[in-house]
Parts: structure tokens; sequence; C-alpha cells
């Protein structure tokens, strides 16, 4: 979204919801993108973020970025980020410049700010996003948990070359059927990406005939997300094993489904839920492992 407000997809999501007057409502905190003050001071202290943009081959990933506190500074509408994507990562080497979404947050403290924009600069180890937005979220959905540096990664060595699959294994299926988070990048052909947290009970995506789906809880009532599907159903998603720092990386494309309650059961209760259907499947792994469970 931009100054001049809600794109149609958006628009369209929240008219079905009957929530056009709410999210106008918030229309204003996302204006304009600031990173001084609290939010600068939020980002300094986050350790975990992830970025949704696209490869090389212009396929859309969203991707682990980790770092010590401070690795991810802003100035004014400027994001400075102390990490790249890594070797074998889907995101390794991305171009620049591109548009990129970025979620960070503190799964202990359930905290989230997201901060959409443009990738503008890549170094070796560094990126920098000129954000068009940037704003806080709840901490619902945030299932809380600890992470600190998985002390085991440097002694793996460095990634061995990985090629995507279209196919999930069993080990894939494993990891998503266990999972209470996942993170989902999407994308507008003119408002950019977006990186999303999505949270709920283990279990709550479901495989069914190769596809994945999810129910959409109610949340904030922008509805950035099913807009983006809405208009272009590019989407990517990332599921992390927190016990043993693994990656699953999937892309492909998504719908949002609008549920008649004669026909499916609503478990989000809001009506709607979102179908999956992967093309692209890449492991890995993140910097980062689960410490202990967070009170």
């Amino acid at each position: 979204m931009s100054a001049s407000g809600f794109h149609e997809g958006e628009r369209a999501v929240q008219e079905r919801a009957g929530a056009t007057e709410a999210a106008g409502r918030l229309h204003g905190m996302l204006q304009p993108p600031w990173l001084g003050g609290g939010l600068r001071a939020a980002l300094a202290a986050r350790t975990f973020a992830v970025l949704t943009a696209r490869d090389r081959d212009g396929e859309l990933w969203i991707s682990p970025l980790t770092g010590e506190p401070g690795f991810l500074a802003g100035e004014g509408t400027t994001l400075t980020v102390a990490a790249v994507p890594p070797a074998g990562d889907p995101l390794h080497g991305l171009p620049v410049p591109q548009p990129a979404g970025l979620l960070a947050i503190d799964l202990g403290l359930r905290r989230r700010i997201r901060v959409n924009g443009r990738l503008t600069g890549r170094t070796d180890d560094t990126l920098t996003v000129e954000a068009d937005q940037a704003f806080g979220n709840c901490p619902a959905y945030i299932q809380p948990r600890l992470l600190a540096p998985d002390t085991a990664a440097p002694l793996l060595g460095e990634p061995a070359p990985v090629a995507d699959r279209d196919t999930l294994d069993e080990h894939d299926r494993d990891l998503i059927a266990r999972a209470d988070t996942f993170f989902l990048g999407t994308t507008h052909p003119t408002r950019g990406t977006d990186a999303s947290h999505k949270g709920g009970a283990p279990g709550f995506v479901r495989i069914e005939d190769g596809e994945l789906w999810w129910p959409d809880y109610a949340g904030n009532n922008l509805f950035t997300s099913l807009g983006n599907l809405t208009v272009d159903p590019a989407a990517a998603l990332l599921f992390l094993d927190f016990a043993t720092g693994r990656t699953l990386h999937l892309g492909g494309e998504a719908t949002v489904e609008w549920l008649d309650p004669a026909a499916a059961p609503d478990e989000g209760g809001t009506g709607r839920r979102v179908r999956f259907r992967p093309r692209r499947v890449r492991g890995g792994r993140l910097g980062l492992r689960e410490a202990s469970p967070a009170g």
C-alpha cells in the first residue's frame, strides 16, 4: 500500500469481509515510513527477520536473516541489514534493485515489525531497503519461543549445492504437520512485496493431494497478504524446524477460498482459507535454534 490508499485486491477482500471501515481507521498508521524512535529501537533489538523477494530467475521466495542485536539498523526511511541470504538459500545473490518485504520478529516477546519497500543495495554482507511503509503488528497467533545461535551450524561447513524439487517428501510433510508457525511471502504487480507471519496450533496447516491449506484467522483487517493473492497468486512459504535448525522453502501459487458453511468447515471462524500449490521445494538451515520454552 502507498499513500494513495489500499490497492484493488485489498479493497476487494476488505469489502467482502465487511471490514472496509475498520481498515480505513488503520490507514494512517502506515504512513510515513519513518524508521526512527521506537521503531528504530525495536528493530535494533531483533536477531531474526524474514525477507520476501525474487531470485535471479524472477521466482518469489521468503528467506530467513539472522544476526546479533543491531544487525537491523533504521535511519530515516532506510533500513540497513547486516546479513544476506547465504549460499544454498534461494535468495542467495538476489538481484538489486527490486521490491522487498521484510518482517522483523521476536518470537519470545511476540512482537513483529513489517518494513515494505525497495531493495536498493547489496554487498557481500549487507542489504539496503528503502521503506515505503513500516508498522508494528499485534502479537496474535505468535507462538512464544526463545531462539539462540545454533552452535553446531559452523561445524557443518558450507551447505552442499542444492536443486529445487517440485514435490514434498516425507520429511517435508512431517515438518509441515508439526508446524505451529510459518512465514508467507506475497506480491502485487505495482505495490511491491510483503512478508507476514502465520501461526496456530500444531497441524493448522493441512496437506491434501499435494496441496497445502490453512484457515485465515481474524487479524488487523488490512488484508495485505490476501489482497496481494487476489491480484497475483504468486506465493512463497517458509517453515522452520526450531529444534534442528532445518528450513523448508516453498514457492508456488495460492488462492483465497471463501467458504460455504454448508459445504466446508470454517476452522478459522472467518469464512476464509488459503490454498497453496507448491511448484518449487528447497531445504536449508537456520543459524538459530530454540533455546528453551518462553514463558
